[in-house]
């Protein structure tokens, strides 16, 4: 990308076009979450089905994003991005019109097939265009407008849906989108030279059933169970898929992705934190809503409007942190955050039913305080390592993993409640059981059927709530772990500098020599 190279003056214009269009891609993934209840009504279809929205989501991602280091390197910013956010509009207007569910789900994957693009897009023009003391002031920036999505989304989300029908959210993406789409067209000029790179057909075959595969088992784990031939059929398939791919980029001389990348120890230990971080960030995505609605009963319009000071606190706080990360590095922040991060998870392992609405609120709100100082700092340290003919692996490896990490994430989490709930819903029944079977003999008289009945739900919230509390810790043992990877972490040098630096000693040998 000729025109947008590490220089003097960054191409500003360029990177808030395409932060506009990363924002509103963004914004339409937290728009969603809180509309499926309404979709499951209106389309008549079952939460096994509509959860496809999701899933549907994270498997297309999960194939395309391993190919953007390829796209990146082979057209320019400007073809991408039309290409990309070209997508995400049509299937943003095809949403909007939906009358039935495959007609919405396949506007959702074209929707996903842009957004896989823009966001590994956008995180390699501002790696090449930063130098590395500015990098972590420039990625804050980035994080501020992108954390400011999930900050309106929910409360958004929640009040469109009470006053007009669930279309209504895609039909106000679909306006701003086209105009972002308008404005790129005619501001986005850079020049590419012709690069002679071909793409590896055998390598993206690999890639997309290997990854596919493995976010399809674990998103469908949840819903079909772990003894599902179809969830490890399909875990066994992607694993021996993407075994098969690493042997056969590794041995490529121009490889779809580059896993080479993983021989630079700082960007190797900040994947892995951020996988570790991202399946424990599910936790919270996942169990309060169901804590909140289900069993609290909060309304969706009150439920985002609890998530909403925490999410303006970290999109506060991301410009804050990436300053901070230019001064003091990536470790302290990111052990400060993770312990924060741990502490709060754990306290969000002793809910009860009588957990106040402020209490949740102040809570959730420190531990988003906490991830502020985790994610960007910590994949930016890494990224920081990496030669730069190396950003757009670099940039596609983290995403993509991201991506995954997020799917085992989440079918961890609701196998572990699902199982915890159900084991303590049979230990609780068998309790009140025998203690009713006490009474009746005690007082001669057949249980009443409005006490059972009221006995087996509050039996199923205790064990409901139970299976929650129980996730949430095992979430805390997982920000322990990452927690303990940070200790490692050290600032990042650029690989080139260093092999800069040798090049230089030698050149000043050999001048001495021949004086």
């Amino acid at each position: 990308m000729e025109d947008v190279k590490k220089a003097d003056r960054p191409p500003y214009g360029i990177i808030a076009v395409l932060m506009i269009g990363a924002f509103i891609a963004f914004l339409n993934n937290t728009l969603l979450n809180i509309a499926l209840p309404s979709i499951m009504k209106d389309l008549k279809i079952e939460a096994a089905t509509v959860q496809w929205l999701t899933t549907g989501f994270m498997l297309v991602n999960g194939i395309l994003i391993p190919s953007t280091a390829y796209l990146i390197q082979k057209y320019t910013v400007r073809r991408l991005f039309l290409a990309a956010l070209g997508l995400f509009t049509v299937g943003t207007i095809v949403a909007g019109f939906a009358h039935v569910f495959p007609l919405l789900l396949t506007g959702r994957l074209l929707q996903a097939s842009g957004s896989a693009i823009l966001m590994p897009l956008l995180m390699n023009v501002m790696l090449v265009s930063f130098p590395i003391e500015k990098r972590g002031a420039a990625m804050g920036v980035f994080g501020l407008i992108l954390m400011f999505a999930p900050a309106i989304g929910p409360t958004l989300s929640g009040w469109i849906i009470e006053h007009y029908d669930w279309r209504m959210l895609f039909h106000f993406v679909t306006p701003i989108s086209f105009i972002i789409l308008l404005v790129g067209f005619f501001m986005i000029k850079d020049k590419k030279a012709k690069v002679n790179l071909r793409l590896d057909i055998l390598s993206l075959l690999l890639s997309s059933i290997g990854f596919g595969g493995i976010l399809y088992g674990f998103s469908s784990a949840g819903s079909k169970g772990w003894d599902s031939p179809l969830v490890y059929g399909t875990i066994i398939v992607g694993v021996i898929s993407l075994f098969i791919f690493i042997v056969r980029q590794v041995k490529m001389e121009m490889p779809l992705l580059n896993f080479r990348i993983y021989k630079y120890p700082m960007f190797a230990l900040s994947s892995v934190i951020t996988m570790v971080v991202n399946m424990a960030l599910f936790s919270g995505m996942l169990l309060l809503p169901i804590y909140v609605q289900n069993l609290r009963g909060i309304t969706p319009m009150d439920a985002g409007l609890l998530l909403m000071p925490g999410a303006i606190l970290m999109a506060f706080m991301s410009p804050i942190t990436g300053k901070l990360f230019d001064k003091v590095g990536g470790r302290i922040l990111a052990i400060i955050g993770l312990i924060i991060l741990t502490v709060t998870t754990y306290e969000f392992s002793k809910l009860s039913l009588t957990t106040t609405y402020t209490h949740l609120i102040i809570l959730y709100s420190v531990r988003m305080f906490g991830m502020s100082m985790i994610m960007m700092p910590v994949s930016t340290n890494g990224l920081n390592q990496l030669p730069r003919r190396f950003y757009p692996h670099g940039t596609a490896m983290n995403n993509t993993l991201n991506q995954v990490a997020g799917a085992i994430g989440t079918a961890l989490m609701v196998t572990i409640m699902t199982n915890r709930a159900e084991s303590k819903g049979k230990e609780l029944g068998a309790a009140a059981m025998k203690k009713m079977t006490q009474v009746a003999q005690t007082t001669h008289k057949p249980p009443n059927p409005a006490a059972i009945s009221e006995m087996k739900q509050h039996i199923a919230n205790q064990a409901l709530l139970n299976g929650i509390n129980y996730s949430f810790l095992i979430a805390t043992f997982i920000c322990g772990v990452a927690l303990v990877l940070a200790l490692f972490i050290k600032r990042s040098k650029p690989a080139e500098d260093a092999m800069e630096k040798n090049t230089s000693e030698q050149r000043t040998v050999s001048k001495l020599a021949e004086n």
